[in-house]
């Protein structure tokens, strides 16, 4: 190592490190940012991928469609479909705050906070509601 470059380290203070993520407490308002962008990437990925499934099923004829009917009504399918639907509700929910955010409105602490857990509150409520629906139907 260069001797002036050792000197210069010598001398400077130690560089603060960041805190690690178990130091901070979550709070609620994070929680419901990080769910937004995880909903979006799945609603993506999932979605379109059950969708492709879907349009390909219909378009090979009666039994490929079969096949996709069986699958999406098997417990395993359900799930999928619920939490597809769960995504769907909670990034609309999550994108329709950010949109009054980024008018200005909801930065207050208590304003931001029960908004973020309204989100929540909103996408189980119709989650729930919508599947209940579709079950008795």
């Amino acid at each position: 190592m260069d001797t002036g470059l050792k000197a210069f380290m010598q001398h400077t203070r130690p560089r603060p490190l960041s805190p690690h993520l178990t130091v901070w407490r979550w709070r609620i308002w994070a929680i419901a940012s990080i769910t937004h962008r995880i909903t979006g990437i799945g609603l993506y990925v999932v979605g379109m991928l059950m969708f492709t499934w879907f349009l390909v099923s219909l378009s090979l004829g009666p039994q490929p469609y079969a096949m996709f009917c069986s699958f999406a009504g098997s417990w395993f399918g359900q799930f999928i479909l619920i939490g597809l639907t769960w995504a769907m509700f909670q990034h609309m929910a999550s994108g329709i705050r950010h949109l009054f955010m980024d008018t200005g409105v909801g930065f207050g602490s208590a304003i931001s906070r029960h908004s973020a857990a309204a989100t929540f509150i909103f996408s189980i409520t119709l989650t729930v509601m919508l599947w209940i629906f579709i079950w008795l139907r």
